[in-house]
C-alpha cells in the first residue's frame, strides 16, 4: 500500500515535471522578435517573385495553421499539448519545409542518443574501476594522483574541453576535419568509417569530464566501505586485498554508482548539445541551434520536448525502483 501510495504521487510529479517544462517551451519562442510565418513567406516570395495579395494572404493564413500559430494563445497551447505532447506530431519544419519535424528529430536522433549512451558508460566503467582503486588504496601516491587529475577535469564546461580538442587536432594537427562530414553514399563501410571519424572528438570531450566524475564519486565511496568493520574483518579472516577489493568493497560500492548510471542516462542531452553544435555533429544539439536562429517554432518544440519527456522518466524510473526496493527489502 505504502508504495501505491508513493507510486501514484511520483506519477503526479512526473505529470506536471513535464506540464511546466512543455508550457516553458511553448512560450519562449513565442516571445522571439521573428515571426516563422513571414520568414517563411519573404523565402517563397526571394524564390518566387511578387505573388497574388490574395493568394498570398490564403497562403499566409494556410502556413500559420500548419505551424500552429492560427488562434489565440490558448487554443495555439492546448493544440500543442494534443498534437504534440500526446502524439509528438510537431507539424512541418520550417528549415525543411514541408518535411514534418517529426521525422527530422527521429533521423538525427540516433547520432545524439549513440554518442551520449556510448560516452556515458564507457566514461562510468573507466571512472568507476579508476575510482574503486584510487578509493580502496588511498594512501597510495597514484591513487592521490588520480584523483586530484579527476578533480581537476570535472569542472571544466564541456564546450571548453570541445574547442581544445578542435583547435589542436583539427586545425593545428589536422588529424580530423574541422567540421562533421559523413558520407551517405559510396556503401555501409564509407558510412561507418565517416560516422566513427567524426565521432572521435565529440566523444573523447565527453568521455574526459564523465570519467572525471566517475572517479570523484567511486572514490569516496570505496573509501568509505573500506573503513567498514565487515571489510576489517575479512582482513583478519587474511583474504587478499585483491579478494577484498572486489568482492568486499567493489559489490557495496557500485549498488549507488548503478543507480547514477540510470539517472544520468535520462540526461543524454546535457553535454550533447553544446558538442553537437561546436563540431556540426548531426544530433539533436545541432537541430536546437538552427531551429533556433531561423525561428522554427516546430523543431523548437519537437526537440526540448522529446528530452524534457526523456530525462523525466528516466528519473522517476529510477526514484520508483529505489523506494521500491527499500520499502520491499
Amino acid at each position: 500500500m505504502k508504495f501505491w501510495k508513493y507510486f501514484g504521487l511520483r506519477l503526479l510529479t512526473w505529470a506536471l515535471t513535464i506540464m511546466i517544462g512543455v508550457t516553458f517551451i511553448f512560450f519562449i519562442p513565442r516571445m522571439f522578435p521573428s515571426d516563422p510565418v513571414e520568414t517563411m513567406m519573404g523565402q517563397i516570395e526571394a524564390r518566387s517573385g511578387s505573388m497574388d495579395p490574395v493568394a498570398k494572404e490564403a497562403m499566409r493564413k494556410q502556413l500559420r495553421v500548419q505551424f500552429g500559430l492560427e488562434g489565440s494563445l490558448w487554443d495555439q497551447y492546448v493544440s500543442f499539448l494534443w498534437n504534440g505532447l500526446l502524439h509528438f506530431d510537431f507539424g512541418p519544419s520550417l528549415m525543411s519545409f514541408p518535411t514534418p519535424a517529426k521525422d527530422i528529430i527521429l533521423r538525427n536522433l540516433p547520432y545524439t542518443v549513440g554518442l551520449s549512451l556510448f560516452t556515458t558508460v564507457v566514461a562510468w566503467c573507466i571512472g568507476n574501476l579508476i575510482g574503486l582503486l584510487a578509493g580502496f588504496r588511498k594512501n597510495k601516491r597514484s591513487s592521490k594522483i588520480l584523483e586530484g587529475i579527476a578533480i581537476c577535469i570535472y569542472p571544466i564546461p564541456y564546450f571548453i574541453v570541445a574547442l581544445v580538442l578542435q583547435i589542436v587536432f583539427s586545425f593545428v594537427l589536422g588529424w580530423f576535419p574541422l567540421t562533421t562530414t559523413i558520407m551517405y553514399s559510396g556503401g555501409l563501410w564509407k558510412f561507418i568509417a565517416s560516422l566513427l571519424k567524426a565521432s572521435v572528438l565529440p566523444a573523447v570531450s565527453m568521455l574526459l569530464l564523465g570519467t572525471g566524475w566517475w572517479i570523484i564519486s567511486m572514490k569516496s565511496l570505496a573509501a568509505t566501505t573500506a573503513e567498514e568493520d565487515f571489510v576489517l574483518y575479512a582482513r583478519y579472516r587474511g583474504l587478499s586485498e585483491g579478494k577484498i577489493g572486489s568482492s568486499y568493497v567493489f559489490r557495496n560500492s557500485i549498488l549507488t554508482q548503478i543507480t547514477a548510471l540510470a539517472m544520468s542516462l535520462g540526461g543524454v542531452f546535457n553535454g550533447s548539445i553544446m558538442t553537437e553544435i561546436i563540431f556540426t555533429y548531426p544530433g539533436v544539439g545541432t537541430l536546437i541551434q538552427d531551429a533556433i536562429v531561423q525561428s522554427d517554432y516546430n523543431m523548437i518544440l519537437g526537440c526540448i520536448t522529446i528530452s524534457i519527456v526523456a530525462i523525466a522518466t528516466c528519473m522517476r524510473t529510477c526514484f520508483l525502483q529505489n523506494k521500491r526496493k527499500w520499502l520491499v527489502g
